[in-house]
């Protein structure tokens, strides 16, 4: 089984993850943005080079790929996976490889008011000690919540089990995803 944790960028999905982690017996955690990486190392600064690493059609095949090894390498997991996926298109063709690879897929998307995520995203601080980088970090999460938005509003808040988190506590959103988890 995976579990993909979706949401804005700062929304509490990784902690989400660790968490949901710590209650699930035999569970794993993996971060398809460590295969971004990867693509980005290898081509370094190749011509054909993306911006966003979700764009390369190869991120999108191995992500499933790796998902559905670790699936049946754990022998059902569950399998943990935190990663914003804001497009319609790339998640069909993640979660279609992963059901016909016969992993099952629980989509679960963390969900708050914007001037929340803002909130948020003001107040994170990814690099302790390093405010110029946690600022970096903070730029890119502010130009990505239109995006977001427009996800929720025309696909996303359809496609995905949501958790509003906008008034939840971090171990109140992974009780409320349990819950869904442990559905019939």
């Amino acid at each position: 089984m995976l579990v993909w944790i979706n949401g804005p960028f700062g929304g509490g999905k990784t902690t989400t993850a660790t968490l949901l982690h710590q209650q699930l017996a035999g569970s794993i955690i993996t971060d398809p943005e460590e295969v971004g990486f990867l693509l980005r190392g290898s081509l370094g600064d190749h011509p054909s080079r993306q911006r966003d690493f979700q764009d390369y059609p190869m991120w999108r095949t191995l992500v499933a790929a790796v998902c559905a090894e670790l699936d049946r390498h754990t022998n059902g997991g569950p399998v943990i996976a935190p990663m914003t996926l804001l497009r319609r298109e790339y998640a069909d063709e993640i979660f279609d490889a992963l059901g016909k690879a016969g992993t099952e897929v629980h989509h679960i998307l963390l969900h708050a008011e914007p001037e929340v995520i803002q909130a948020r995203i003001n107040e994170s601080m990814e690099f302790p000690g390093d405010e110029e980088r946690s600022e970096k970090v903070r730029a890119f999460r502010r130009r990505k919540v239109t995006a977001y938005e427009d996800a929720y509003a025309t696909w996303l808040s359809a496609r995905a089990e949501v958790i509003d988190t906008t008034s939840l506590a971090p171990d109140q959103v992974a009780e409320r995803a349990l819950g869904l988890l442990r559905r019939p």
